[in-house]
């Protein structure tokens, strides 16, 4: 069976897991690796009712995609590759933000699980070394800030991180947090985003970047 054919008989059976796509800006793409409800918790709070849908025509028919992802990067694109939404993700159109994990399998490649990205942004994942305590887990600051997205939001903002494994510094980054060296926590090429950091536990200030996403 083709790979067109697999997607259209996989969204022929499957459908929004919570919410419906009529009027929705935002789809949260639920496929198994994601703290989705947090997300879509954080969303509600700035009055958009995100959907969450592993459904690809939902999905492409978003204003809004976000592309999150918690856990391990290999089986996390298994996930993906199961579901044909690693062919569909690349491309979209529409603004699209990936929140750590997602951010990750977004780069060319992870050392977790040895694992071959999405290509959107060109650049390696690489694992922070025992020089420091991994994961690295809690609040960290962000700093040469680039983008839209950090409308409002001053230099060294704090944010809320939990991740093992770094984007590595390179042109696509639009911001860069310092632990056991500079790396980029944040990334952009054309209508892709990438954050490492979690808005939706940044308190105020990430929601800030949230509705920035929103404004694009």
């Amino acid at each position: 069976m083709s790979l067109d054919k697999e997607i259209l008989k996989y969204n022929s059976e499957s459908s929004s897991p919570s919410g419906k796509l009529e009027g929705a800006s935002v789809v949260i793409i639920d496929y198994g690796a994601g703290n989705i409800k947090s997300i879509q918790f954080a969303f509600k709070r700035l009055g958009v009712d995100a959907v969450l849908s592993n459904n690809i025509y939902e999905i492409k028919a978003a204003d809004k995609v976000i592309f999150p992802g918690v856990g391990e990067a290999s089986s996390a694109m298994k996930m993906l590759q199961e579901s044909g939404l690693d062919k569909v993700i690349p491309t979209l159109t529409q603004p699209v933000l990936g929140i750590c994990l997602g951010m990750q399998l977004m780069c060319n490649s992870s050392e977790e699980g040895n694992t071959k990205g999405l290509g959107i942004f060109d650049v390696a994942v690489k694992k922070f070394s025992n020089a420091v305590k991994v994961p690295q887990m809690g609040w960290n600051v962000i700093y040469n800030l680039k983008s839209d997205l950090f409308t409002g939001i001053k230099e060294k903002e704090f944010m809320y991180l939990v991740h093992s494994f770094y984007a590595e510094s390179c042109e696509d980054a639009i911001a860069t947090t310092d632990y056991e060296f500079e790396y980029a926590s944040a990334l952009k090429k054309d209508n892709f985003y990438g954050v490492q950091f979690h808005p939706e536990k940044s308190g105020v200030e990430g929601a800030k970047i949230l509705q920035n996403f929103l404004n694009l």
